[in-house]
């Protein structure tokens, strides 16, 4: 599966299920891959999944009970759905119409999210790069650095740096 072949894919899920009105397909750095969204800017939702994406996988560790499969925001006029595509990338689909029937919606993204991924994991083995430096989704956190480490020439004063002007 190459970049036009996850197009194409995206397309044919769309036609497949008449209540998605666009695809979004984009790293969990942001970063827009591939599109099928007409009506709304699909690199800002594309930074949104990987927002949403990154909240729902922090929340999954938080309370431990498995690997995020995806996360869902229900509006009055539809659904917005995110997920995983691989380690590195996000499958977002946006509904027109609150899905009745959202488990079968959720067992065919996760086909497409499966392959999609599949496809841009094996580039990335590969050396190839899809998208410009995406960061692994599941490396832990920076950790902060105690002040004692620190230099001294970066350490903050203990003598305030602001006054209270004369009134």
């Amino acid at each position: 599966m190459d970049a036009d072949t996850v197009g194409t894919e995206l397309r044919w899920l769309r036609r497949r299920r008449p209540e998605i009105a666009g695809t979004v397909l984009a790293g969990t750095d942001g970063l827009l891959i591939s599109s099928d969204l007409p009506s709304t800017d699909a690199t800002h939702l594309a930074a949104l999944a990987a927002a949403s994406f990154g909240l729902g996988h922090r929340v999954a560790d938080t309370v431990k009970h498995g690997e995020f499969r995806e996360s869902v925001v229900c509006t009055t006029a539809g659904c917005v759905v995110t997920y995983p595509a691989g380690r590195t990338a996000l499958l977002t689909l946006v509904t027109i119409a609150p899905a009745e029937d959202l488990e079968a919606l959720h067992e065919e993204a996760r086909v497409v999210a499966r392959r999609a991924g599949s496809m841009l994991d094996d580039r990335r083995r590969s050396g190839v790069r899809a998208v410009a430096s995406i960061p692994d989704a599941h490396a832990p956190l920076a950790m902060r650095t105690p002040m004692a480490t620190l230099p001294t020439q970066l350490r903050r004063s203990t003598r305030p740096t602001w006054r209270r002007p004369p009134i």
